[in-house]
């Protein structure tokens, strides 16, 4: 069914068994954060937190928690948007399945906006310092919106064809912020927000949003949802929920969805931007605080059976991790017709999604000489990284589909190792160089700012990949502990970092230049070694691997090669590449949890316990 609004999703997923009522007192600050990473951990179902320490709004937590649960919410919907999604891939394809032309005319007219005088939202009127005070990890910098869908309309165009609906963090208490007055909007780069935040500053004026917490689920998933140009994320939500989106106009006013549980409406100040952060973020650290938007709020409405729904990021996997499946499932299809020749593109959850891109092209600019090696893929490549968030990417890996059809993308030690088996560290290392990269992302050399490389590997296997490390090898002062993360990388234990932040110590590089000058045979079989500061850590799982090797290296300034070269600006190396994945002094710090929270929920587990068998 198709849910009007979060009440109606609640209720349903009880009567389904998919959601339990917590009826004791659960506090904002961190124990409510702690149950709902335990839960979802666990798979478990969607929270109602009825009894919230000092509020008297309820929250819920974990909707999205399982792909399972996921597709349940949107289980009447889901066939009506892969249509669109086929017609964007084939625009005939409606022809030739004429049975679904009416499912498909149902989706778009779901698509139109119903406009309202008034609306739920409006019943109601409150304070910030009144909301649920949400505060996630021991070090973040106030309470957050962890849900947030802000609205804004572009202030030459206005309506809801140019409107921009997207989830920018937003902190309502903490730091330098008036309470009850402002609050902190976290926007990052590529985000369409910063077109009408432009476009608002050329005319001298400040922009008006409203920032939505609730109402209907898809609201959520549209707002995360990466779109192409010209289709609004209301019209999208709309598909998705079966309902044209009731959204109230008042005015020249940007729209509120009618719906919504809670609104914070107010004009992103012109002049200003105050601290914002830290934030305990889904890279697995903290992001620090830095000079963001601020938001005067004129006010705050909520319905009266409003409910205060959040999620928790952190370390992947997270609910978070549900969304990008969701959008995946969604989306997939249409990779082809929007970047032609790309078959498949997955961006890696474990790794935080941005640092890590993995990609299965076409090699066919040649196909008549006798080795492939990579040429298509590199258009390929390009084109991945001109495409909005794609182009966050900090490592993009693409191989050809040509050397294994079958090969699937989303298997990721099957991948790594087809694309190892292949590469060639003297060729198939594309750099760029001082480019901007994803806002949390600290491994750069400052906000926004670092490197890309892109791996591009094609042809027939250059080796066999050694799955057990040789007696005979040595390593340089200082290295220990290699271990095998999997077949053809090796984890080894290097000296902490002992150099100024953004500068290198010297270390990795020494090991690179020790190993050349020694006899190398040692390393066949090993094209990738990964310095940490962890060997066993990082070789105990894959996803271990994945997050310490690309959360925590910055392209340009942490890889190094046994036999390294430069040719013609061309950087390569005839024997292992490196990677220095230690903690740098620069990098912000990953994300622990408060001791007595987890005792105090460890309580609630225990037989007897509210929580007894679900965490």
């Amino acid at each position: 069914m198709g849910y009007r609004n979060l009440q109606e999703c609640v209720r349903d997923l009880e009567r389904h068994g998919q959601l339990i009522r917590l009826k004791c007192e659960v506090s904002a600050n961190l124990e409510a954060a702690e149950i709902h990473r335990r839960v979802c951990e666990r798979g478990g179902p969607a929270i109602l937190f009825e009894n919230v320490a000092g509020c008297r709004f309820p929250m819920v937590s974990n909707l999205f928690g399982t792909i399972e649960r996921a597709r349940f919410i949107f289980r009447d919907a889901l066939k009506g948007v892969e249509t669109l999604v086929q017609l964007k891939k084939d625009p005939t394809w409606l022809l030739k399945h004429p049975g679904h032309i009416p499912g498909a005319l149902r989706t778009l007219i779901s698509m139109r906006c119903a406009t309202r005088s008034s609306g739920p939202v409006m019943e109601c009127r409150t304070t910030l310092q009144e909301l649920p005070q949400l505060k996630c990890w021991p070090k973040d910098g106030g309470a957050f919106v962890t849900l947030p869908e802000v609205y804004s309309e572009h202030p030459d165009r206005p309506g809801y064809i140019h409107s921009n609906l997207g989830m920018y963090r937003v902190q309502i208490s903490g730091n330098q912020y008036q309470p009850n007055k402002e609050v902190g909007l976290h926007y990052q780069i590529h985000r369409s927000i910063g077109f009408h935040h432009a476009a608002a500053i050329a005319r001298g004026q400040p922009l008006r949003v409203n920032i939505l917490v609730g109402g209907p689920p898809s609201m959520a998933v549209a707002a995360v949802m990466p779109l192409p140009d010209g289709i609004p994320e209301v019209a999208f939500a709309g598909a998705l929920s079966r309902h044209a989106m009731r959204m109230v106009r008042q005015g020249a006013n940007p729209m509120i969805c009618a719906e919504a549980d809670f609104c914070i409406s107010g004009t992103i100040d012109p002049d200003r931007r105050l601290p914002e952060g830290p934030f305990g973020d889904h890279l697995g650290y903290y992001s620090l605080t830095h000079d963001f938007p601020v938001v005067n709020v004129d006010a705050v409405y909520h319905r009266k059976d409003a409910i205060w729904p959040f999620t928790v990021v952190g370390r992947p996997p997270q609910e978070d991790t549900i969304f990008g499946a969701l959008i995946h499932d969604l989306t997939g299809p249409a990779i082809p017709a929007v970047l032609p020749g790309v078959h498949a593109v997955h961006a890696v959850d474990a790794a935080g999604v941005h640092p890590l891109l993995l990609a299965i092209g076409s090699e066919r600019y040649v196909p008549y000489a006798s080795e492939r090696q990579p040429q298509e893929l590199l258009t390929n490549a390009n084109a991945i990284l001109g495409q909005g968030q794609l182009s966050l990417a900090k490592y993009l890996l693409i191989v050809a589909k040509e050397d294994n059809p079958k090969l699937d993308i989303h298997d990721i030690g099957e991948f790594l190792q087809h694309l190892l088996q292949r590469v060639d560290w003297t060729r198939d290392l594309h750099f760029q160089t001082r480019t901007t990269m994803d806002t949390l992302d600290y491994t750069g050399s400052g906000l926004n700012a670092g490197s890309k490389l892109v791996i591009a590997a094609a042809g027939n296997a250059k080796r066999t990949l050694a799955t057990n490390i040789s007696s005979d090898l040595k390593l340089p002062g200082g290295f220990s502990k290699p271990h095998i993360c999997m077949p053809g990388i090796m984890a080894i234990q290097g000296p902490k970092h002992n150099g100024k932040p953004y500068e290198d110590d010297g270390q990795v590089e020494r090991f690179c230049r020790e190993l050349s000058e020694a006899n190398t045979s040692t390393l066949n079989g090993w094209p990738l070694i990964v310095v940490v500061d962890d060997s066993e850590f990082c070789a105990k799982t894959l996803n271990n691997f994945l997050w310490m090797t690309f959360t925590r290296s910055n392209p340009a300034s942490d890889i190094y090669g046994v036999h390294s070269f430069t040719e013609a600006k061309h950087w390569g190396c005839r024997s292992s590449l490196v990677i220095d994945a230690r903690v740098k002094p620069h990098m912000a710090p990953p994300l622990e949890t408060d001791l007595e929270i987890t005792q105090r929920v460890d309580k609630l587990a225990a037989p007897g316990g509210p929580l007894h068998g679900l965490i």
